[in-house]
């Protein structure tokens, strides 16, 4: 076995009182269980202080001997005994590789422990949640997706990288981004500026904005995935560096933002170290297409699930405050929808030269 370093030796250790769990029932002539916390919306609440989405205490029991539990429970333990081989021989893997190493047919049956990966992916999160460890620390990656640049230096797996010299395509951001994988060295950074799209990545790249401005560029190309979430709090918690979002002007974009910010349902587990309270909503604003003179055929009609989407974030908890609800508000009179590129009509360079600069100088933003 690999020399194995604390972190790994304590996620081997919490699957090991997983399983111990089960024999002391077993032994003790008892149905075996396992206990998972409750990943649904009557399990979370929005925690105003901390302002943070997060889990609560509810728990559910999944016992061996139950018809229709048994097969969830042996897939939990198929999972976990994959994930610790994983770890042991210093390996990691992807979800989808994981679902190929524990599907196999049962014995003589027609049974298989798993028919599609739509069955294991619910399982890694379940044990996640019940060993209260990350898919990253069970060495388990989901598909990059993700661009960085900017005045920064990194370790990506032992190789200096420098951030500034990335060319048109940027930094790859790997699914698994903790401190032993990728270190965050020298930089002269002022800020983040999460962008929703690749296109728009690619103008502000393109037109250096990250130089002339000394701020890092991420993109997640639509809802950043786990990775893109996790790096960006690590910028902002370790290096103390503020986060802007700009996305289109629609509820999806607004929805982008606030699990950024919240955290979402799903991860709730894990907001902590996922989301990014501070996170300022810097555009695109249901007010920009008068402040910045955009012609009205640039607009996109909402149709009836843009409206109700809106409405439903009217309500939520985090979106109370008056100017998110004068925001929010603006969209459903209106009925109208903007994206990004369409501050494109002022120039192929608006955005980056003048719509951005001037919407920091006069700290234009929502929190």
């Amino acid at each position: 076995m690999a020399r194995l370093d604390a972190r790994d030796k304590q996620t081997i250790q919490k699957i090991e009182k997983l399983a111990e769990s089960v024999l002391k029932s077993v032994t003790g002539g008892k149905n075996p269980f396992v206990e998972i916390p409750v990943r649904s919306l009557a399990n979370v609440e929005f925690n105003t202080r901390r302002r943070l989405i997060e889990l609560r205490d509810q728990k559910q029991k999944r016992y061996f001997f139950n018809v229709g539990m048994a097969k969830k429970f042996m897939q939990t333990f198929l999972v976990s005994d994959a994930c610790r081989e994983l770890i042991e021989s210093k390996k990691t893997t992807s979800i989808r590789d994981l679902y190929y190493m524990t599907k196999h047919t049962l014995g003589e049956t027609k049974q298989n422990t798993f028919e599609e990966q739509e069955e294991s992916d619910p399982i890694i999160e379940d044990l996640e949640v019940a060993i209260d460890s990350l898919r990253e620390e069970l060495h388990l990656f989901a598909t990059g997706r993700g661009s960085m640049v900017g005045p920064m230096t990194i370790r990506d797996s032992g190789d200096t990288i420098d951030l500034r010299r990335m060319g048109s395509g940027g930094w790859s951001v790997p699914s698994i981004v903790e401190e032993h994988v990728v270190e965050l060295k020298k930089h002269e950074a002022k800020y983040v500026l999460l962008l929703e799209k690749d296109a728009v990545w690619k103008r502000f790249n393109e037109d250096k904005f990250w130089q002339r401005e000394k701020c890092i560029i991420v993109t997640g190309q639509g809802q950043p995935p786990r990775g893109v979430r996790r790096l960006v709090q690590r910028l902002h918690s370790e290096l103390g560096l503020p986060v802007y979002v700009l996305v289109d002007n629609d509820p999806w974009g607004f929805y982008i933002y606030s699990v950024l910010k919240q955290g979402s349902i799903n991860l709730a587990y894990e907001s902590m170290r996922m989301a990014v309270p501070k996170a300022r909503f810097i555009g695109l604003s249901s007010f920009d297409k008068a402040k910045f003179e955009l012609p009205s055929n640039v607009a996109i009609k909402m149709n009836e699930q843009d409206s109700s989407r809106a409405k439903q974030m009217l309500a939520y908890p985090w979106f109370k405050d008056a100017r998110w609800q004068r925001e929010i508000g603006e969209m459903l009179r209106s009925g109208e929808k903007y994206e990004l590129e369409a501050l494109s009509r002022r120039g192929i360079s608006f955005i980056t030269e003048e719509y951005l600069p001037r919407k920091l100088r006069e700290r234009d933003w929502l929190e």
